[in-house]
């Protein structure tokens, strides 16, 4: 079951840079789609953070696995992890706002409990928790609006695809517990990337054509915060966050990446959302609240 620890200083710190840096990524995403084909994005995100990670492993010395069933997990992580979700994403983000993306990809915790909870038994679902997911679920479906059930267009699809990413990212997590939990934590996000880049690598050359590096400067720059920043960067400040607080404490980032996604949003691409998207957060960030422990934990 999750543990939930006191967290310091320097912890709240990390989980607040981390906020920043994932707030930041739903930006030079949308920046980088005004260039690059959506699986070819994907790609970039992947194979940059892979080559990155890799000589993260390489300077540390630590042991690449060699067992195939080790590297068949590797892809299928790769698949839940990155493939399907940051895909769903990515091409939502092409018909909704970058902020309200990032309120629907908050879900990915509601979801994880869930899953977690059909999978292992040390993760049931206790009252505490259903009323957390209870009230998840009601602000997602208050971000998005009931009327986005009624009438299917793009951009409901696109709200659609973002909630699938975040399903997928559930299964990840009970897959990365069950398969990977043994592994260190560069070893096991380096060889997801590279069962994630194994798959987009023919993908893009199949649906997007040959691959283009004579982009614009914004497009690089974006790619690169994306990929080497918001991804391989992320996930070592994510290990080391979790080691320090917990990851009940963890699951506070998810409150953190909206309001930094919906000020750029605003501000660099002039982005407005209805008042509902803003009502969906809250009661979505206090579901969090409840499920981490934060709110409704009796204090012994």
């Amino acid at each position: 079951m999750s543990t939930q620890k006191s967290i310091s200083g320097r912890a709240w710190a990390e989980l607040l840079l981390l906020g920043l840096i994932w707030g930041g990524s739903f930006l030079s995403i949308r920046v980088a789609l005004n260039e690059v084909p959506v699986v070819t994005t994907v790609l970039h995100r992947t194979g940059w953070a892979m080559l990155l990670l890799w000589g993260v492993v390489w300077v540390k010395r630590l042991q690449i696995p060699r067992d195939p069933r080790i590297w068949g997990a590797f892809l299928v992580m790769g698949m839940l992890n990155n493939v399907i979700p940051f895909g769903l994403m990515t091409w939502g983000q092409l018909y909704i706002e970058t902020g309200l993306t990032s309120i629907l990809n908050a879900a990915t915790a509601i979801f994880g409990v869930i899953v977690a909870s059909i999978v292992f038994a040390d993760e049931r679902l206790t009252l505490r928790r259903l009323v957390g997911v209870g009230l998840g679920f009601l602000g997602v479906a208050t971000a998005i609006g009931l009327q986005t059930f009624a009438s299917l267009d793009l951009r409901s699809t696109a709200q659609l695809a973002v909630l699938a990413g975040t399903v997928s990212y559930a299964f990840a997590s009970v897959w990365a517990r069950a398969r990977l939990g043994h592994l260190p934590p560069q070893i096991a996000a380096a060889g997801m990337l590279t069962g994630s880049t194994l798959i987009l690598l023919p993908a893009a050359v199949l649906i997007d054509g040959p691959i283009a590096f004579d982009l614009r400067p914004a497009t690089v720059l974006a790619i690169a915060y994306y990929a080497l920043i918001a991804t391989a960067g992320a996930y070592l400040l994510y290990y080391r966050v979790l080691a320090m607080a917990g990851s009940g404490n963890l699951m506070l980032v998810t409150l953190l990446i909206p309001p930094v996604a919906i000020l750029l949003g605003a501000v660099v691409l002039g982005e407005t959302l209805h008042p509902q998207a803003y009502a969906g957060f809250a009661l979505l960030a206090l579901g969090l609240l409840i499920l981490n422990g934060t709110i409704g934990k009796p204090r012994n």
